[in-house]
C-alpha cells in the first residue's frame, strides 16, 4: 500500500515539476501559435505528426483545430493529422521505408504557407527529423515539440518547444498542455481577426 501511495505521490510532483520547466518555453509556444494563426488567415493548413503517443497526441491536436477547442460557433481550421491514414503509412513503409512516411505524405499534401509540426519525445525521431527538413524545402513553416533534447531539431525548425525532462511520460503530458494552449491562442486570434 505504501509503495502504490509512493508512485501516485512521486507522479504527481514529478509531473508538475515538468510543468513548471514549461515557463522556460513560453516565447516559444507564443511563436508556434503565432505560425499557425498567420498559416491559417493566409488560407494554410497544419500537417501535425509523430509516432506512438505522438501519433495520438497529433491526432488530437487536428481535431481541435478542426472541431472546436472552446468556441463551437467558429468555422473549422485546416488541419491534418498525418496518422490517420493507414493504407498511405503502410504503403510508404513497404514501398520505400518507415522513415519516409511523413516526408512522402508532406510533399503530396504540404504547400508553402503550411505549416509542418512534428511531435518527438526524444526529439531523434528520423521520419519525424526527414518530414520537417522535408516541409522546410518545400517552403512550409516547421514546429518542434519535443523534450529535453533539441540538438537534431533545431536545424530543421523554426520554433522548438522543448519540455525540460527526459521522461516520456512527463513529456507527453507536457505536450498535451502546450497543445491545447495553442488550440486556445489559435481559435482567439483566428476569430477576432
Amino acid at each position: 500500500m505504501k509503495d502504490r501511495f509512493f508512485l501516485i505521490k512521486s507522479s504527481i510532483e514529478e509531473s508538475i515539476e515538468t510543468l513548471r520547466s514549461l515557463f522556460n518555453s513560453v516565447e516559444d509556444i507564443q511563436k508556434a501559435a503565432f505560425l499557425i494563426t498567420e498559416s491559417f488567415l493566409r488560407g494554410g493548413k497544419v500537417l501535425v505528426f509523430g509516432n506512438g503517443g505522438s501519433a495520438a497526441d497529433s491526432q488530437h491536436f487536428a481535431a481541435e483545430l478542426v472541431g472546436k477547442f472552446r468556441d463551437q460557433k467558429r468555422k473549422g481550421f485546416p488541419a491534418i493529422a498525418l496518422t490517420v491514414d493507414t493504407s498511405a503509412l503502410t504503403a510508404i513503409a513497404n514501398d520505400w521505408e518507415f522513415g519516409y512516411v511523413f516526408e512522402r505524405q508532406l510533399e503530396a499534401l504540404g504547400r508553402s504557407g503550411d505549416v509542418a509540426f512534428g511531435i518527438t519525445t526524444s526529439g531523434r525521431s528520423q521520419n519525424v527529423l526527414r518530414a520537417l527538413a522535408r516541409a522546410k524545402q518545400i517552403g512550409m513553416k516547421t514546429i518542434s515539440l519535443v523534450g529535453r533534447y533539441t540538438d537534431e531539431v533545431k536545424p530543421v525548425s523554426d520554433v522548438v518547444i522543448s519540455v525540460g525532462s527526459s521522461d516520456t511520460q512527463r513529456i507527453q503530458e507536457a505536450h498535451s498542455l502546450i497543445i491545447h494552449i495553442i488550440c486556445e491562442i489559435v481559435e482567439r486570434e483566428v476569430t477576432e481577426r
